[in-house]
């Protein structure tokens, strides 16, 4: 939810959106009371998939409210067949929910101190030029950490070293060597080391591996048999649809290639998770319902740091793992993330009153700007920001 009240309300008008508090009822609700969304309501958009923004999307929303779901475009643009509504994608961001989860449940442990230095977790890693950053910092984004050097500007040149395996501890080294970006606390930058840096503290205080650490605390007990960590496998375990990319091709032209086949080393704690969006409403609706993480440590995940954003000057709007945005009159909080060729959403409204979940087979993820199809599903399901 990274995109601009502005952007966000110019793409609705685009899309037909009517501004005001017009509501329609825009598909049948398994509960008794029927669920209203803005037009166009969320069949409506999907139903032209195949387009130039997307070859496919998997849709869930429920709630109190109602519930529905739905698929369309293709799973591959060879066969056309329909999409899969059950495939396996990759969720990229979203994966820092569940790294959130696990460490706030550390810290109900007493395991992790929110308000411990990094380095005193990790003094071989962390420098002392970033000796006062706190864990509650790496979570919310205003430890002033750099990001990683990797390799690659453009999505040619991603594409060119996709394979390449990256190790945290390398990222970690890449960034901390290089000066901090602001003082801690005093202002927010999204960025994935913040997430690199706590799941090596999970290791740390644990003795397990991270991947083990989640599966243990999250995917188990909520019963998420198709999520995963690919680890250093570029391939997608099971059934999926297929992610296509718009750049250059190898004779000079530009056009979709198929990205599927993608390693995610580069993620790993901050981004590299597989699911499903029937795993992901589950853990959505568990986590909104204080299942996931217990007690007061909860509010973490509902919290804002009182900072400006590093760029914007705009009030923060990251909390520990969850983002915060007003759509159609209320706040609704959540996730999104991207991995080329997929795009991926999870958000409620605090009272679990409405959660959506989104699959996105986005041939511009990683752009700047919000995916049209993204971006109309998440408008038709909550209404046009405030």
């Amino acid at each position: 939810m990274r995109t601009s009240t502005r952007t966000l309300l110019a793409a609705a008008l685009v899309l037909g959106v009517a501004a005001g508090p017009a509501l329609t009822p825009a598909f049948a609700a398994t509960s008794q009371s029927a669920v209203q969304v803005s037009s166009p309501d969320l069949s409506a958009v999907i139903a032209g998939l195949p387009r130039a923004d997307a070859t496919a999307a998997l849709v869930r929303v429920g709630g109190s409210e109602g519930s529905w779901r739905g698929s369309g475009g293709v799973h591959d643009l060879g066969t056309n067949a329909p999409a899969d509504p059950a495939a396996r994608f990759r969720a990229g961001s979203v994966t820092k929910v569940f790294t959130a989860a696990t460490v706030l449940q550390l810290a109900a442990e007493g395991r992790i101190d929110l308000d411990r230095p990094a380095r005193a977790y990790l003094p071989d890693l962390i420098p002392g030029r970033y000796a006062t950053v706190t864990v509650r910092q790496l979570l919310n984004h205003t430890h002033g950490i750099p990001a990683a050097d990797m390799p690659g500007e453009t999505v040619e040149e991603w594409y060119a070293n996709r394979f390449t395996v990256h190790t945290p501890e390398e990222m970690v080294r890449s960034a901390t060597a290089r000066p901090r970006e602001f003082r801690p606390g005093t202002k927010q930058h999204y960025l994935n080391i913040g997430y690199t840096i706590a799941g090596l503290i999970v290791e740390r205080v644990t003795g397990d591996s991270y991947e083990h650490q989640v599966e243990r605390r999250i995917l188990r007990p909520l019963g998420l048999r198709d999520t995963y960590f690919p680890g250093t496998d570029p391939e997608i375990r099971g059934p999926y649809n297929h992610g296509y990319q718009t750049m250059r091709l190898d004779d000079g032209s530009t056009g979709l290639r198929d990205v599927s086949v993608w390693g995610t080393t580069d993620g790993w704690a901050a981004g590299d998770l597989v699911s499903t969006t029937a795993d992901l409403e589950r853990f959505t609706r568990a986590l909104f319902q204080g299942r996931v993480v217990r007690g007061p440590l909860l509010e973490e995940m509902f919290t804002l740091p009182k900072v400006p954003d590093l760029a914007s000057g705009k009030p923060a709007a990251y909390s520990a793992g969850l983002s915060m945005k007003r759509l159609g009159g209320r706040e609704v909080w959540g996730k999104t993330g991207g991995r080329w060729g997929y795009n991926t959403a999870i958000a409620s409204t605090r009272d679990g009153a409405r959660t959506l979940v989104y699959s996105v087979n986005a041939t511009d993820a990683k752009g700047q700007d919000m995916n049209p199809t993204a971006l109309s599903l998440m408008v038709a399901a909550y209404g046009l920001p405030d």
